[in-house]
C-alpha cells in the first residue's frame, strides 16, 4: 500500500500497488488519479515527485509527541473551562467601526462575534486582531478590547513573520507559547492559524531553494521549500500570472542579460557596476544633487571608519553592533559606519554654532556597510555595501512643520520623474518612548499640519513610531502593483541629546528619497523590466550603417552623439544583416536606433526608429542630437512618443 499524506489536514489517500496511475502533464508537475480523483504532489520546478511510503506502524516518537499535546491539550482546555465558570464577567468589543458588541470574557471568540454580525462575514474572516494583535478565531476574549476582523483579501492578513519557526532547544523568552496540530503534525508556531483546513481550496509548491540554517553561512545547510494557498482556484491562477511577470523583471536576471552588475563570492553583498549599471548609479546620484542645489542642501563627505566609542555615544554600539563590521587597531575597538547620522553630529558639533545657522541640511553619499547574514543577502535589495541619499536635517521644533513640507515636495518631484504613486503613514508615539510628552505632541502636530498641507492621502499608525521620535512612511508603487518602501522622514530628539548639541538644541529630521541607491536600480530595473527611459539607459542610441561602405560615417555619427554627453554605441558587425542589427539594438533597449546609408552620409543626416518600432524619419546630425539632449535634460519618461 502506498498512500500521500496531507501534512495540513493529516487526511491520508491510498490505493495498492497497481490501482494507482501515473499522469504526466508538462509544466505542471506530476499528478496521480485514483477513481477520478486527483492530488497534485509537486510542479513543474521540481525534477521528481514521488509517493511516501506510508509507516505502518508511525516511529515510536510520533505517537508519544501525540499523547504529550493531547495531554497539553486537556490541560489547556480544562483551564479555558475553569475560566469560563469562574472568571468571566460583561466586556465590551468595540469593532472598526466604532460600533459595540457585548460578549463574555473567556466565553466569546471573534468568530461567534462574525456570525452575530453575518455567517458571510464568519465564512470569510481568516483571522483576527484584538487589540491590534493577531488572535485565532477561536481563541476567547479575555477582556474589554477592540477587534478586527480580517479576510484573505486584507492586506495583514497576508504578512508572514519570517521568523516564525523556531526550534525547541531555543530560549523561548515569553511565559507561554502556542503548539499547533493537525493530523500527525504538531509544530511550535506563534499563529494564528485557520480555522480548518476546508478553508484551503487549493495549495501550490512552487520552488526550493539552498539556505544556512538562521541564515549563518557556518551553520547547517538546508532545504527550503515555498508554499502558498488559496480560498478559490481563480486567486491561484492570478497570482501564478503574477509570478511570471514578476520574474521576467527580476532585476538580477536584466542586471545580467544588460551587463549592468554582477555579484562575486569573494566580496558577498557587495555589487560590482560594470560600465553600463555605473552610469545608472552616477545618474540617480547627480540627479538627487541637482536637487540638493535647490533646496539648500549642503553636501559633505565624512570617514568611513569610526572609533566604537562613537557608536556608544549614539547607541548603535549597545543595539547594532552585531549588524556592524568591526575590527582592532593599537587595542582599539573601529568599525565601518553603518549610517551616516553620527558623524553629522560630530560636523554639527566640532564648532560653536549659532540658532542664525538653522535649519542646517546636510546631505552624505558615503559608503555604508552592514553585516547582513549570507543567507538573507538578495541581489541588491539586500547587501553589505551601499550608498544612500542621506541627510540629517538640524532645526529648531519651531522649524519642523516647514521643512517637513520640503521634503515632501522633494519626494514627490522624484517620483514624479519615475512615475512612481506612493502612499504615506504617519507613525506617533509608542508606549516606550524617550523625552518630553509635549515634545512629542508638538511634533506630530508639526507632522500632520505638513500632511494635510501636502495633499496627498495619508494615514496614521498610531503608536508604530521610533522611541526617539514620531515618523512618515513612504511606499512607492511600481509597476505591477508591488510596494516599497524607500523613502524615509524620520524625527529624532534623542542623537541631539546624546551628543549635547547646542547653542540652542536642535531637532534632527532623518531624511532619504532614494533609500539605498542599489535597492532603487532594484526596483526602477523592475518598474521599467529594463525599458529604461532616456535620461536614466546605458543605451540610449545605437548606429546602425546600412552596409560596410557606410561602416566609417557610422563610426563618425556615434563619435558626435558620444562627445555630446549621450550613451552611444555603433554596430559594423559584417555578420549581421541590416534587419538584424535593429532587432538587435531593440531588444537590447537601446530607446533609438539611427540608420545611416549613403543617402544619410552624403546630405549628414541618420534614419530615426525606436526601440518600439516607431519611425520618426530622416533628420540632420545637429538637430537630433539637440532634441536628444532636450529630452535627457527634461527627464522624459516618454522620450520615444516625444521625439
Amino acid at each position: 500500500m502506498r498512500k500521500w499524506c496531507s501534512p495540513t489536514s493529516g487526511k491520508c489517500w491510498g490505493r495498492k500497488e497497481g490501482g494507482l496511475r501515473k499522469e504526466e502533464n508538462e509544466g505542471r508537475g506530476r499528478r496521480w488519479r485514483a477513481d477520478g480523483g486527483e492530488r497534485r504532489l509537486g510542479h513543474g520546478g521540481f525534477e521528481r515527485c514521488r509517493l511516501l511510503v506510508a509507516l505502518n506502524p508511525w516511529p515510536a516518537f510520533i505517537n508519544e509527541r501525540l499523547e504529550m499535546y493531547n495531554k497539553l491539550k486537556a490541560e489547556h482546555d480544562a483551564l479555558l473551562a475553569e475560566k469560563a465558570a469562574n472568571d468571566s464577567k460583561p466586556i465590551k468589543v468595540t469593532l472598526p467601526d466604532g460600533k459595540q458588541i457585548d460578549a463574555e470574557s473567556w466565553k466569546t471568540t471573534p468568530y461567534q462575534i462574525a456570525c452575530g454580525i453575518s455567517q458571510g462575514l464568519a465564512d470569510n474572516t481568516v483571522i483576527a486582531k484584538v487589540n491590534k494583535m493577531v488572535w485565532d478565531l477561536d481563541r476567547p476574549l479575555e477582556e474589554d478590547c477592540t477587534l478586527e476582523l480580517l479576510k484573505f483579501e486584507d492586506e495583514e492578513a497576508q504578512a508572514y513573520n519570517k521568523f516564525k519557526c523556531r526550534i525547541l532547544n531555543e530560549k523561548v523568552n515569553t511565559p507561554t507559547t502556542t503548539v499547533y496540530r493537525c493530523g500527525p503534525l504538531i509544530d511550535l508556531c506563534r499563529g494564528p492559524h485557520v480555522r480548518h483546513t476546508g478553508k484551503i481550496k487549493t495549495i501550490k509548491i512552487h520552488k526550493n531553494s539552498s539556505t544556512y540554517w538562521e541564515g549563518k553561512a557556518d551553520m547547517e545547510s538546508l532545504q527550503r521549500i515555498y508554499g502558498i494557498s488559496f480560498p478559490d482556484g481563480k486567486m491561484l491562477k492570478e497570482w501564478e500570472k503574477f509570478q511570471e511577470e514578476a520574474k521576467s523583471r527580476d532585476h538580477r536576471k536584466i542586471g545580467r542579460d544588460q551587463g549592468l552588475f554582477f555579484f562575486h563570492e569573494l566580496s558577498p553583498g557587495s555589487c560590482f557596476f560594470l560600465p553600463k549599471g555605473a552610469y545608472i548609479y552616477n545618474t540617480l546620484i547627480e540627479f538627487i544633487r541637482s536637487e540638493y542645489r535647490k533646496r539648500g542642501f549642503q553636501e559633505v563627505v565624512t570617514p568611513n571608519v569610526f572609533n566604537s566609542k562613537l557608536w556608544m555615544t549614539s547607541g548603535h554600539w549597545q543595539h547594532y553592533s552585531d549588524n556592524m563590521f568591526s575590527f582592532e587597531v593599537e587595542k582599539e575597538i573601529f568599525a565601518l559606519k553603518p549610517m551616516n547620522c553620527p558623524g553629522h553630529c560630530l560636523m554639527f558639533d566640532h564648532r560653536p554654532r549659532s540658532w542664525r545657522e538653522l535649519p542646517l541640511r546636510l546631505a552624505d553619499f558615503g559608503v555604508l556597510h552592514r553585516n547582513e547574514l549570507s543567507g538573507a543577502l538578495t541581489g541588491l535589495t539586500r547587501v553589505r555595501r551601499f550608498q544612500q541619499d542621506d541627510a540629517h536635517i538640524f532645526c529648531t521644533m519651531e522649524q519642523i512643520e516647514e521643512e517637513i513640507k520640503s521634503c515632501l515636495q522633494f519626494l514627490r518631484t522624484v517620483y514624479d520623474v519615475f512615475g512612481f504613486s506612493f502612499k504615506l503613514n504617519l507613525s506617533t508615539r509608542p508606549e516606550k518612548y524617550l523625552g518630553d510628552i509635549e515634545v512629542w505632541n508638538q511634533a506630530e502636530k508639526q507632522l500632520e499640519n505638513s500632511l494635510n498641507d501636502f495633499g496627498e492621502k495619508w494615514e496614521l499608525n498610531p503608536g508604530d513610531g521610533a522611541f526617539y521620535g514620531p515618523k512618515i512612511d513612504i511606499q512607492i508603487k511600481d509597476a505591477i502593483g508591488r510596494y516599497h518602501q524607500c523613502a524615509t522622514i524620520q524625527l529624532d530628539f534623542q542623537l541631539p541629546v546624546r551628543f549635547n548639541l547646542t547653542f540652542t538644541r536642535p531637532v534632527i529630521i532623518h531624511r532619504a528619497i532614494l533609500g539605498s541607491v542599489e535597492r532603487m536600480i532594484a526596483i526602477l530595473t523592475e518598474n521599467y523590466g529594463g525599458k529604461w527611459p532616456l535620461w536614466l539607459s546605458p543605451q540610449q542610441v545605437m548606429v546602425v550603417p546600412v552596409g560596410p561602405t557606410c561602416d566609417e560615417y557610422a563610426q563618425k555619427v556615434r563619435q558626435h552623439f558620444h562627445d555630446a554627453g549621450l550613451m552611444a554605441d555603433v554596430d559594423v558587425d559584417p555578420g549581421c544583416t541590416l534587419n538584424k542589427k535593429i532587432r538587435n539594438a531593440q531588444l537590447a533597449q537601446y530607446n533609438f536606433i539611427l540608420v545611416v546609408g549613403e543617402k544619410e552620409k552624403a546630405s549628414g543626416t541618420v534614419n530615426i526608429r525606436t526601440r518600439d518600432n516607431k519611425v520618426h524619419g530622416e533628420r540632420t546630425i545637429a538637430d537630433t542630437m539637440e532634441r536628444l539632449l532636450e529630452l535627457k535634460c527634461s527627464r522624459s519618461r516618454q522620450a520615444e512618443e516625444e521625439f
